[in-house]
């Protein structure tokens, strides 16, 4: 399966069905993101986190799940800003709250409470990811699937900084979703469950319990903040952070892309 989502990013395809059998558990399929990542090539410049439904949880008890952000997907807004989904495949903007480490998370620390996190040296951006994927079913068939090609990830738009974000309420933290000019969705920072604060503390303890600790530097996308929304080639997003700004993405196909060295 790695193989085949390999391929199919490579050259902007789509795929017909999961290209194998679906892992047994969340550990399982971060195995298989683990060896994706080895095989593409690029460096992973940060983590997606996406929230689990109860319904969908295993033993492992995660509540959430990550995947990986690559170097060449990460842009700083622009007036110009252009993202990529696979035709044929999943496509979806996402309103999201960025942080960027400010400094590295011990190795050692396998567990962290939301309090903690808010403690970690960190800096709030807002943002835009683009989920997307090359299997058009892949919320459908759930988080061990999504894990397994790289979180339904391709790319993350960053925008402003929020100051003192840890000081902040984050109840006044809002967002608005528009496509086309329509609104799809609002919400905020309080919209995730738990927060930023909780978000934050499940990336550096699952991190770290698969020995990937955190650098200083990395971003994470702490989750959808108005929801997931459908998007095509041809449209135009836009998120509207109340008080901090707007990011506006114009969408276009994914492409074959050029052959690359990890970064």
């Amino acid at each position: 399966m790695v193989d085949a989502f390999g391929h199919a990013r490579r050259n902007g395809a789509a795929l017909p069905d999961f290209p194998g059998v679906i892992p047994e558990t969340l550990v399982d399929a971060y195995a298989v993101q683990d060896a994706a990542i080895a095989a593409w090539p690029d460096a992973v410049v940060g983590w997606k986190v996406g929230y689990i439904a109860a319904e969908r949880r295993d033993i492992s008890g995660d509540d959430r799940l990550l995947g990986p952000i690559f170097r060449r997907n990460l842009q700083q807004a622009g007036q110009a800003t252009r993202i990529a989904v696979f035709a044929g495949g999943f496509g979806a903007i996402e309103a999201e709250y960025v942080l960027r480490l400010d400094a590295d998370a011990p190795a050692d620390k396998l567990d962290w409470t939301p309090d903690e996190a808010a403690a970690h040296p960190a800096t709030l951006f807002i943002g835009l990811e683009v989920a997307s994927s090359p299997l058009a079913t892949i919320n459908v068939l759930g988080p061990r699937v999504v894990i397994s090609d790289f979180g339904n990830n391709n790319g993350l738009v960053v925008g402003g900084e929020i100051a003192d974000w840890t000081g902040l309420d984050e109840a006044r933290l809002r967002v608005e979703s528009r496509i086309d000019g329509a609104v799809v969705g609002s919400g905020g920072a309080t919209t995730l469950p738990g927060g930023l604060r909780a978000a934050f503390a499940f990336a550096l303890a699952r991190s770290a319990r698969r020995g990937r600790p955190l650098r200083r530097g990395e971003l994470i996308a702490t989750g959808n903040a108005t929801g997931i929304h459908d998007i095509a080639p041809g449209q135009r997003a836009e998120v509207i952070f109340d008080g901090h700004g707007t990011i506006t993405v114009d969408v276009e196909a994914a492409a074959p892309q050029a052959p690359g060295t990890v970064a």
